[in-house]
């Protein structure tokens, strides 16, 4: 198996994008993609942190170079060392990716906006500076800022949108800040108070589309080469809209986006840039 046909199983909207990647950038591109998403993914397949750590910390010796002996069979692993190698990417940076998804294991409140824009560079802007170095290792750096912006409205949408699931789990991503400033506390979302829940997917979502309209303005620096690693952005406008429209429901439905949605809104972008 191939990283990118392990992406199609982990997340549909990343291996879309991997298809507008050159060939000859396609599976190191995916293997990064994977990678992340495999990460992601690691919370949702344990029920207690002690099995989760121990699935980061494998990885976290991947990509630090102290396993390259054990990844045989492993498509994603396999790949991404390839990667790594024939791009040049720093471990530093994956090594926090790997170890800022500790905090997902864990019941601990986001503090603050710093916090939890920290949290979403180390997880998502990350992913989309370091797959711009695979797609243009010579112009990479130009769009760093963009990235940036990018990496919080992506990761403000995923938060929006597996709200349901996270505060099922007694998992709370919306700053204490946010919820304070709101008139909200963690108690009272978990306790369903409609008003506070409201109150916080509603700054939640004011906060993502900042950063997306400072993406946007940032956007006619990205060639046309490092797209790819952007179309994620694409997909947050609708989820933004779509937690607006539900309110307080947002905390009880998973936010879904149909997949002809997902194909378009990544095709036009593709083509036509910001």
């Amino acid at each position: 198996m191939s990283a990118l046909s392990a992406l199609k199983e982990l997340d549909q909207a990343k291996y879309l994008a991997c298809l507008y990647v050159p060939d000859s950038k396609r599976e190191a591109f995916a293997a990064l993609n994977a990678f992340a998403a495999e990460l992601q993914r690691i919370p949702k397949m344990v029920s207690e942190p002690l099995p989760g750590e121990i699935r980061l910390q494998w990885w976290r010796e991947i990509v630090s170079g102290e396993r390259t002996g054990e990844t045989l069979g492993h498509p994603i692993a396999e790949a991404l060392l390839a990667a790594i190698a024939e791009y040049r990417l720093p471990s530093a940076p994956l090594e926090a990716m790997v170890d800022a998804r500790i905090f997902d294991l864990y019941h601990d409140p986001m503090p603050d906006i710093a916090m939890l824009e920290t949290y979403l560079g180390e997880t998502e802007s990350v992913l989309i500076q370091f797959g711009s170095l695979i797609l243009d290792p010579v112009n990479h750096s130009q769009s760093a800022e963009a990235a940036g912006h990018a990496g919080m409205a992506i990761g403000i949408a995923n938060i929006l949108r597996h709200l349901s699931r996270t505060t099922s789990q007694q998992k709370i991503y919306v700053p204490a800040s946010i919820l304070n400033a709101t008139g909200s506390t963690s108690e009272l979302i978990f306790a369903g108070d409609a008003s506070a829940r409201k109150n916080a997917a509603t700054a939640m979502v004011a906060l993502g589309r900042d950063h997306l309209k400072s993406f946007k303005r940032l956007g006619k620096s990205i060639s046309p080469q490092l797209r790819p690693a952007f179309l994620g952005v694409p997909l947050c406008e609708p989820i933004f809209r779509k937690v607006e429209k539900l309110g307080e429901k947002a905390f009880v439905s998973e936010v879904s986006l149909s997949p002809l949605l997902v194909t378009v809104r990544q095709a036009y972008r593709a083509m036509r840039g910001w």
